[in-house]
């Protein structure tokens, strides 16, 4: 019983993530894609990561992590973009000693590669992999170790889902991914995804697991709405994608 109540606690003191809580969240937007990019720090160690850095507000983030006297370890992607270039590579030679990570299934090319079930530590926090493909074959969803939050990607949006419709998408795997690697934690662990169109910030699994007007469905029903969304081509993608399999570094021009 003492243990449970502990770790109700610990998992109070993460969710607010304010000035006395021992890990610190900032949740940044890019708006031309709609991007969420989201710092974590120890606050006795130092030690920060980065999830999905946008090459345009790379030089924002580094300057926060200045100011608030942080030590970048990682940037962090959950997958390869189509609708913008990361920061990451960018945020490398902004901050010495950072190094970029990505799933070694993306094809991309990182600093390190992971994959399902590791974890990226950052003073006494974890982040945990979990593979959740689907939107594409490399996404990967992080969850802080002791699951009060997890980092979803495009798998996972807020009542919404990644596409599936280029990058070798497929909706039924997709569905699996949510149900069996994401729905599976606790109901109040907060959902922080990659992107949102509609001026939400944070949900639930529990408000997911129940309110989503997708993945609430049946998988058939799913993978039929699915096919027949007639969603346009990404604006950026044909030269976000070759970029960010480098990396986020382009190509020079002649």
């Amino acid at each position: 019983m003492a243990e449970a109540v502990l770790r109700v606690a610990r998992r109070q003191l993460s969710q607010r993530g304010g000035s006395g809580a021992p890990i610190l969240l900032r949740q940044m937007f890019e708006p031309v894609s709609c991007t969420y990019t989201y710092l974590l720090g120890d606050r006795e160690s130092r030690e920060a990561v980065l999830i999905d850095p946008v090459l345009e507000t790379a030089p924002r983030d580094a300057q926060l992590i200045k100011e608030l006297g942080l030590r970048l370890l990682y940037a962090v992607n959950t997958h390869c973009h189509a609708d913008h270039i990361t920061g990451s590579g960018l945020l490398r030679s902004l901050l010495p000693g950072c190094q970029s990570v990505i799933s070694r299934l993306s094809g991309a090319q990182a600093d390190l590669h992971i994959e399902d079930g590791d974890s990226i530590r950052f003073g006494r926090f974890a982040l945990e992999t979990r593979a959740s493909p689907g939107h594409t074959p490399g996404c990967v969803t992080f969850i802080l170790n002791d699951h009060s939050m997890a980092f979803t990607g495009d798998a996972l949006l807020i009542r919404g889902c990644g596409r599936t419709d280029f990058q070798q998408g497929c909706a039924k795997t997709l569905y699996h991914s949510v149900h069996e690697k994401i729905f599976t934690l606790p109901g109040d662990c907060l959902i922080y995804p990659a992107h949102d169109y509609h001026g939400f910030t944070v949900s639930t699994v529990e408000e997911e697991r129940t309110l989503n007007p997708r993945l609430t469905l049946s998988c058939e029903e799913f993978v039929k709405i699915m096919g027949n969304l007639n969603l346009p081509k990404p604006q950026q993608i044909d030269f976000a994608v070759p970029a960010n399999m480098r990396c986020g570094v382009q190509t020079p021009t002649t």
